[in-house]
């Protein structure tokens, strides 16, 4: 059996986050929603808990950080292709997420990525890997055995 991965992330206003992420495709599971949060599906097996501020506090002691002020984790989704990524970024862009600066020195010609933050300042970067990448051996030291 799979593991499955639940991402809990604060938001201020849930039916703002649920049209953002509408635009970008997602769909939400309407046994896990109410006025406090919401279930965005990602995969079969991967899940983003949107929940209400007052909500999210339930669960911790530990102040909210403020996203928009500060990292507190990026979160990487995979796509199928460039344009894939192309697509949900730029989507992320019109529906009013914001964009990220790209840091030159993660450009790898195996590798094409985009990053945006959500309504909340939540980072959020999308990323494509050449699947015969993953197929070369990591070393020469490893090619030759």
């Amino acid at each position: 059996m799979a593991t499955n991965i639940f991402v809990n992330l604060p938001v201020k206003d849930l039916n703002a986050s649920v049209a953002f992420f509408t635009q970008l495709g997602f769909r939400f599971d309407p046994q896990m929603t109410d006025e406090r949060g919401t279930c965005m599906v990602i995969s079969d097996t991967i899940y983003v808990m949107l929940l209400v501020e007052p909500f999210f506090q339930t669960f911790t002691g530990k102040p909210l950080v403020d996203a928009r002020q500060a990292n507190e984790v990026i979160i990487c989704l995979s796509a199928d292709s460039r344009a894939e990524v192309d697509r949900l970024a730029e989507a992320a862009l019109a529906a009013g997420g914001q964009p990220v600066p790209q840091q030159p020195e993660n450009e790898m010609e195996f590798m094409y990525d985009r990053n945006f933050q959500d309504l909340d300042g939540h980072l959020w970067n999308v990323m494509y890997m050449d699947p015969t990448y993953a197929q070369q051996p990591a070393t020469p030291e490893a090619a030759a055995q």
